[in-house]
């Protein structure tokens, strides 16, 4: 399992409904309890214009802590993992996760590929991430059962190397696992299956489920305890689309495993950072969601 920094569900946000009005005023005794992080995508082309800023501007807002999508070369936005982790901490937040990875690879790639492995999972664990998650799956998971099945044996790879570094290795869903089938089986079933619960954690994207046709809620019944992180997530700000159910899917929380969530914004009716100011009032005012320090 991840490891806990609290008892109480912990959360990474990043947007909200469209008819929340932005609160700027002084933070309540409520609000002070709320713990919350922000998956950095949400302010991606920010972070590409300045990243010291826009970490400060997320440390501001109340975020307490983020999780990267950023990671290259040993990197993170072009800083040290020891650089990065100080910039959050310097803003009163810490550094939880991160999204990176790479394509399965052949016998003739296999090596490079986990060479590769092993220098980004030492980044991490540099940095003091709790997870990393492979927001991808190429062509190859999809063509063939037998093309996924190798996508399941390199996770399990990677996870046993994750392990030994004392990270949790997850995968993050689309919409296509769930409308893809093999055997009359859906290629996110099939994944289920196919890892091991020790090696590999997935980070459920709660929006892109439903987008795919399937009900969080029958997965929290049939597999439960595998979904460790969350991804909450709407069409566009949190709430606006109407369609998703969160209070429904948070009432299954302890039943998926969840142990943290992460709220992403992709499309926007507003500018990013206020979209992720919204959302930090917008999730404190849920009656169903508590996450507290």
């Amino acid at each position: 399992m991840i490891r806990k920094m609290t008892s109480k569900f912990l959360f990474i946000a990043g947007i909200v409904a469209l008819t929340m009005p932005v609160f700027t005023g002084c933070t309540t005794e409520t609000e002070s309890e709320m713990f919350m992080g922000l998956q950095l995508y949400s302010v991606r082309d920010a972070m590409k214009e300045d990243v010291e800023g826009t970490v400060a501007q997320v440390g501001e807002i109340g975020y307490k802590f983020v999780e990267a999508a950023g990671y290259g070369d040993g990197q993170f936005y072009g800083m040290s993992p020891e650089d990065f982790k100080e910039l959050c901490e310097t803003n009163g937040m810490q550094f939880l996760g991160s999204h990176t990875g790479q394509d399965v690879p052949d016998s003739a790639s296999w090596d490079s590929t986990m060479a590769w492995w092993d220098e980004a999972i030492q980044a991490h664990a540099d940095a003091g991430v709790e997870w990393i998650v492979q927001p991808w799956m190429g062509r190859t998971g999809y063509e063939s059962l037998d093309g996924l099945k190798r996508y399941c044996e390199y996770f399990n790879a990677v996870g046993e190397k994750c392990n030994e570094q004392g990270i949790r290795f997850g995968y993050h869903n689309h919409a296509n696992e769930f409308t893809t089938e093999f055997d009359g089986k859906p290629v996110y079933d099939w994944m289920l299956e196919l890892t091991d619960p020790e090696k590999v954690m997935f980070q459920l994207d709660l929006y892109w489920i439903v987008e795919g046709g399937k009900d969080p809620l029958d997965y929290f019944e049939s597999y439960p305890g595998r979904f460790e992180v969350w991804h909450i997530k709407d069409k566009e700000e949190l709430g606006a689309s109407g369609t998703m159910d969160f209070e429904s899917m948070f009432a299954k929380r302890e039943q998926s495993g969840a142990e943290y969530g992460v709220v992403e914004v992709e499309q926007y009716n507003y500018e990013p950072i206020e979209s992720v100011r919204m959302s930090f009032d917008f999730l404190q005012q849920a009656e169903y969601v508590d996450f507290t320090e």
